[in-house]
């Protein structure tokens, strides 16, 4: 049985210019300890599924799915004080804006100490002195060099790199079933991204915590993590292992961010312009009816005016009226 298992899940939001579908009928399947990615460009919807799956909607929101199961539980059926128990429990979130989501009048400590876990085994007396040393352990745990002065000091007075580390080691610290972790190395030099990724590898093999790392980097992605899902303009593209995926992607975006990945190399130009897909991705308010990657595709044709539903080749889900053939050749089924 999954850990995580969404169908069809579409979000809804309400605008000044009306309704609009900023997620339509996508489906992401968790099992127990494995790291699933989730690619995409900006505005494809990625950090509106992971809050629709912790529970924490806006206000404009109108949320419907097929199914919304979390080990075996209804998360449709929860009240929002389970939703939040689950959320300070089970799952934990590494947000994107690390300054904007703590508490500039209260010190780092103080929101770190509040967000642990109590330890009901230490004896009373001793609690908030083992709460502070535990406190110092996470900071260190995820790079900071001087966890003392962290502590004590407020958000604003610490760098944005420091602020996402904090937010990670809040995170990690209730020691959650389910991490998602949106971008949770952005603003950070390479070293450090590099630590916390190996952090994060670390806790999912020995610990066995299941992780939806969220990035528009395919490169880290790739060596990372153990399936992928491909968003574009809310839609699911393609879905399957990342090393199957990477080799023979099935779906033409999929390709496409394969095919215009940096080169490192040293063959472009001097301040030659990067390969790019034609076109940009529309507005939610004037999104393309049916596949909304039609208007960029480079193999639309007549019958992509219609949506494709998502198939399944074995592990591989894709949803195109024309995708890329396998060696495998097997024929495609429904999921």
């Amino acid at each position: 049985m999954p850990l995580l298992d969404i169908r069809n899940l579409t979000i809804e939001l309400d605008t000044p210019h009306g309704r609009v579908k900023a997620l339509e009928k996508v489906s992401l399947m968790l099992h127990e300890g494995e790291i699933h990615g989730l690619v995409g460009e900006s505005g494809s919807g990625r950090s509106l599924l992971a809050r629709a799956v912790l529970g924490i909607p806006g206000p404009n929101w109108t949320i419907t799915a097929d199914r919304m199961m979390w080990d075996g539980q209804n998360l449709q059926d929860m009240s929002t004080e389970q939703r939040r128990n689950l959320m300070g429990n089970e799952m934990a979130m590494i947000f994107q804006d690390p300054s904007g989501s703590l508490d500039p009048v209260i010190t780092i400590g103080a929101q770190l100490i509040e967000a642990m876990p109590l330890d009901k085994s230490v004896a009373f007396w001793r609690r908030s002195r083992e709460r502070i040393a535990t406190a110092k352990k996470w900071l260190h745990k995820v790079g900071i060099k001087d966890p003392k002065r962290v502590m004590r000091s407020y958000p604003w007075e610490t760098s944005e790199g420091e602020c996402q580390k904090v937010m990670i080691a809040m995170a990690l610290a209730n020691q959650p079933r389910l991490l998602i972790a949106d971008e949770p190395t952005n603003s950070m030099e390479p070293s450090t991204q590099a630590q916390i990724f190996r952090l994060l590898a670390q806790l999912n093999q020995l610990q066995g915590v299941t992780i939806l790392l969220i990035s528009h980097e395919l490169e880290t992605l790739a060596e990372w993590c153990d399936n992928l899902s491909v968003l574009y303009c809310g839609q699911v593209m393609e879905s399957g292992p990342i090393d199957e995926l990477i080799r023979e992607p099935m779906h033409p975006y999929t390709k496409a961010l394969m095919d215009h990945m940096p080169d490192y190399r040293g063959n472009l130009p001097h301040k030659g312009l990067m390969p790019t897909l034609p076109g940009s991705a529309p507005a939610l308010q004037h999104l393309p009816i049916g596949c909304r990657l039609g208007p960029r595709c480079p193999e639309a044709r007549k019958q992509c005016v219609h949506q494709p539903q998502l198939q399944h080749k074995k592990d591989r889900y894709f949803a195109c009226h024309f995708p890329y053939e396998t060696e495998s050749g097997d024929d495609d089924t429904s999921a």
